[in-house]
């Protein structure tokens, strides 16, 4: 079966499968607005960064932290400010309402812990940097709280805990003999 870019039948099928359900949104709340995309997400974690600086973000800040055109910055804002997600009038700042914050500060959140789990395994920082910003998006708030249980044993873990260095490593350092 051919998967399409927006459907999610496949996704709802593959989560049956397994007797699961999708996440549901923030503090147990009912969504009122259409599933949130990897795009809106993006525009939404970048608007939180810059305004995490001076308090509000700007139309062509957000397009270099993007990499996008300012007009695209544009068209988004008018979409998320049609959602209730931004106040952004043309011009000027851009400011998250309280549904943005908590969307944002969500995705925030999910990509700090994929981070540190992905440094905890040894990646360097430019590379959890990268793949974190493309798994915060795809998994199962589940999947994400045992990556976080994983990454806060991992890093609060005794140095000499041999079962770590056999991760780091790829090695089973446990079978071999002690010097």
């Amino acid at each position: 079966m051919a998967r399409t870019h927006g459907s999610n039948v496949f996704k709802r099928r593959c989560l049956s499968k397994v007797g699961l359900k999708e996440a549901s949104p923030p503090h147990g709340k009912e969504s009122t607005t259409k599933r949130i995309s990897r795009s809106v997400e993006d525009y939404l974690e970048a608007i939180l960064v810059l305004s995490r600086e001076k308090g509000h973000a700007r139309v062509l800040e957000i397009a270099r932290l993007l990499g996008v055109r300012p007009p695209s910055v544009t068209q988004m804002l008018r979409k998320l400010r049609d959602r209730g997600l931004v106040r952004y009038e043309r011009y000027g700042k851009v400011e998250l309402t309280e549904a943005g914050q908590a969307l944002a500060a969500r995705v925030a959140e999910r990509h700090e812990i994929l981070k540190a789990f992905l440094v905890a395994l040894g990646l360097s920082e430019p590379l959890a940097e990268l793949d974190a910003c493309a798994m915060e998006h795809v998994l199962h708030e589940e999947t994400v709280r045992a990556f976080k249980r994983l990454a806060d044993f991992m890093l609060n873990a005794p140095d000499g805990l041999r079962c770590l260095r056999c991760l780091r490593e790829g090695r089973y350092l446990c079978l071999q003999e002690t010097p």
